[in-house]
């Protein structure tokens, strides 16, 4: 019979890459290890593991257990810490992933009160994920998803919470920081600062230059905003944000956001959460809280 010790040995194994490692990472001798494994493969009556001097490499049929693991151990384990909290007569953990880089200033607005409207729940913010956002969802690794790009996958629901304009940030002294908007041939002679996401996923490359047939005269990778506002600052290149967060650091910088082509690029700020979650009180106030929150509504409109 298939245990979940099974499928933790799978995922251990495959995580360390031999035995020792994994019987280490488990507590376990590895002569325990090694009965378990010879074990699980005569029940199930196929070989699991090939053996590769001291590495193991998954067989057909254990690749098949590890999408297993990867997808009930994180519900056994979210299990156990709900259980766990709720016998210290705690409420529960919310476990907030973001796909958006610069909704991470956003987040911070709206954690504070929500925290104090909540004393009782705790907040975990994870921005990376093995599997993706979607992934972390399905997998039980997150309970809701910050993210400008909602997928239709049965089984999630996601929530708009407020709408933005992308925008170009420029500096002070730039030339087109005088100009009522931008076009897209304007950015083939500029360096392009960017978080470290595909340019498939950013709107600056789908939703402007890309079809234009225009390509930035380089683009460089910068991980935090506060150093991508310096760099936009000093004359060092130009960037793509929201206006609201544009407006801010604007209001302590010399940079100056620029409409992306005449009409603009209208933006919304979704949560998804899974169908199954909707219930949960304190996930329906955090969505809530996030739509109400008055300091977005002033911070959004079109100009």
């Amino acid at each position: 019979m298939l245990e979940r010790s099974h499928l933790m040995v799978v995922r251990e194994v495959e995580k360390q890459g031999s035995l020792t490692a994994a019987a280490e990472a488990l507590n376990l001798t590895q002569s325990a290890l090694s009965h378990t494994v010879r074990k699980l493969e005569q029940q199930l009556g196929t070989a699991v593991w090939t053996r590769e001097g001291r590495s193991m490499r998954l067989t057909q049929a254990g690749r098949y257990l590890l999408g297993l693991a990867n997808r009930l151990l994180p519900q056994f384990e979210l299990a156990e810490l709900r259980m766990k909290q709720y016998a210290q007569g705690e409420r529960g953990t919310l476990r907030i992933g973001m796909e958006c880089h610069p909704c991470y200033q956003w987040l911070l607005k709206v954690v504070s009160p929500y925290l104090a409207r909540w004393p009782d729940v705790d907040v975990d913010v994870k921005q990376r994920f093995q599997f993706g956002g979607i992934g972390a969802l399905f997998g039980f690794d997150i309970d809701v998803l910050v993210t400008p790009d909602p997928l239709k996958k049965a089984g999630l629901r996601f929530e708009p919470v407020f709408d933005y304009e992308q925008v170009l940030v420029v500096a002070d002294a730039h030339a087109l920081a005088s100009v009522p908007h931008v076009v897209p041939e304007q950015l083939a002679s500029e360096v392009l600062i960017t978080y470290p996401v595909e340019t498939d996923r950013l709107d600056i490359f789908t939703r402007f230059l890309t079809p234009a047939n225009v390509v930035p005269k380089r683009q460089k990778v910068i991980e935090t905003t506060d150093i991508m506002m310096q760099m936009v600052a000093s004359g060092r290149g130009v960037a793509a944000l929201p206006r609201w967060l544009a407006e801010e650091y604007a209001d302590r910088m010399p940079i100056t956001p620029v409409k992306l082509g005449k009409k603009g690029i209208a933006k919304k700020i979704y949560l998804g959460m899974r169908e199954s979650d909707r219930s949960i009180d304190y996930l329906a106030a955090f969505v809530a809280l996030a739509r109400d929150a008055d300091w977005a509504r002033s911070r959004v409109t079109m100009r």
